[in-house]
């Protein structure tokens, strides 16, 4: 999953945003006198000051009807959840899938079987970590477009380091399914080589969770390799939108807004979620998030983290050996997944 707010210590320092009490003032009656009080509320709008004057109201002419923009009929995306769910179940077979664990063997020679048929780039590193260097692996596929420009959604796949009551079904194991799913979703839309629209990268992301403690710098190496190597080669400046998912699989879908996130395309993300009518499933809660988008942000990058950071309740399941298959459902799959693939189709539009 994802460093989540310095996720160690996330029930001390994630701050839920606090509802402001509505505040109004009752007006007050006398057979005399008749006072009459502004009622007050929470907004995010500045209010007009008593002090400030203000203008007269002088009539204007009735402004013509303006004519509604045309809605947008296309038909829209429906991502298979069920099958996203069947790969997610096959990676957690492979048990916790550390950084030099047989699971994490097996699941990248899983990820090669899986996308051999595809323009796969391998992207092997050595990690400095506080528990020495690590060997770690980013696993790239493009599906390229016909408009210059690339999409990029990522997810990581590693589980908790040297954990072996740990299998991570939603946190790594979900966004590995789910972007596996969606590498079958975007080969459908080749037509001789190429997709209409931007060239997209799916990317299955190493070493997101810490060796040690959660930091700056224990935390996101294979996202903070990618970042600076995309930087080197110029591969930065042609990303149109980063998309990243994690821990999306929970029965109990409710998909954070992270304050960390180019506002932009949050927006586009809940104007795709709304077009299909699941916006209940988005952005009820607010909240910075620390995860692999951020060495993207830090470079310019607009980026967005798709999570759902309130696994069980009060977050019980996260990190605990309580991250199973059993707690996921493939309509959580089927509506992030769907979402993703209409935001990617309303930024090809772009």
């Amino acid at each position: 999953m994802s460093l989540k707010i310095h996720r160690e210590n996330l029930k001390l320092e994630t701050p839920q945003r606090p509802l402001r009490p509505l505040r109004s003032f009752l007006p007050v009656c006398s057979c005399a006198l008749l006072i009459s009080v502004s009622l007050l509320a929470c907004s995010r709008k500045p209010a007009v000051s008593a002090a400030e004057p203000v203008a007269a109201e002088t009539p204007v002419a009735a402004a013509a009807t303006p004519i509604p923009a045309a809605a947008d009929t296309t038909p829209l995306p429906r991502f298979d959840g069920a099958a996203a769910m069947q790969y997610v179940k096959q990676v957690v077979a492979f048990g916790p899938r550390w950084v030099e664990s047989s699971g994490h063997d097996k699941t990248e020679r899983f990820l090669r079987a899986q996308l051999k048929s595809d323009k796969l780039v391998e992207d092997p590193f050595t990690a400095s970590t506080p528990a020495g260097p690590k060997a770690m692996c980013n696993f790239i596929a493009e599906f390229p477009g016909t408009k210059d420009g690339l999409i990029v959604v990522a997810g990581h796949y590693d589980t908790l380091y040297h954990r072996p009551d740990f299998v991570g079904a939603n946190d790594g194991g979900s966004s590995t399914g789910l972007l596996l799913e969606l590498a079958k979703e975007l080969r459908g839309q080749m037509k001789n080589g190429k997709r209409v629209g931007y060239t997209v990268r799916l990317a299955w992301l190493d070493g997101e969770e810490a060796i040690r403690r959660w930091s700056d710098d224990d935390s996101v190496y294979g996202a903070s390799h990618l970042a600076e190597k995309w930087n080197s080669d110029g591969t930065l400046k042609q990303i149109k939108a980063f998309l990243l998912v994690d821990m999306i699989g929970d029965a109990d879908l409710n998909v954070d807004r992270d304050d960390s996130s180019t506002p932009a395309l949050e927006d586009l993300i809940y104007q795709a979620a709304t077009r299909y009518g699941y916006q209940s499933h988005f952005f009820a809660r607010s909240l910075p998030v620390g995860d692999d988008h951020i060495p993207f942000l830090k470079h310019g990058v607009p980026a967005a983290d798709l999570i759902d950071f309130d696994y069980g309740f009060g977050n019980a399941f996260w990190h605990t050996k309580d991250d199973t298959v059993d707690k996921l459902s493939p309509k959580s799959l089927e509506i992030v997944g769907s979402v993703v693939e209409e935001t990617i189709r309303m930024l090809d539009k772009q």
